[in-house]
């Protein structure tokens, strides 16, 4: 007599194996898509972080980060996904796109500095 309950789906071991791979496999694909997701919203924030720099914006806009986390919770209630884990993974993310929106202000402002100290050697 085994020491587990029978399998409610019917799957003996070589199924239940079978199956395992091909779950394993779906969630594999799914991981990578959202590397590639990922990615392309770093892309955006990446030029939003630029055009910010540009005109001087703070890194961090507060309103919209609130209003953002607001609709992702929303959506995840939707899905039947955790809100409260896709608030915590969003507040991950936007304190990522954050540091890199100060990090580019930063760059730009010492080019900006290199650039003045540069034209008044040349005057």
């Amino acid at each position: 007599m085994s020491e587990y309950p029978a399998a409610p789906d019917g799957l003996d071991e070589d199924g239940a194996r079978a199956e395992l791979i091909r779950l394993r496999d779906s969630i594999d694909n799914i991981d990578a898509a959202v590397i590639h997701m990922l990615a392309e919203r770093f892309k955006c924030t990446q030029q939003v972080g630029r055009l910010k720099a540009a005109h001087r914006l703070p890194a961090a806009d507060p309103a919209r980060e609130g209003r953002q986390i607001e609709r992702l919770r929303e959506l995840a209630a939707k899905a039947k996904l955790d809100p409260a884990f896709a608030e915590k993974f969003l507040t991950f993310i936007i304190a990522e796109v954050i540091r890199h929106h100060e990090t580019i202000a930063a760059d730009a402002a010492d080019a900006e500095d290199t650039a003045s100290v540069n034209g008044a050697r040349t005057r």
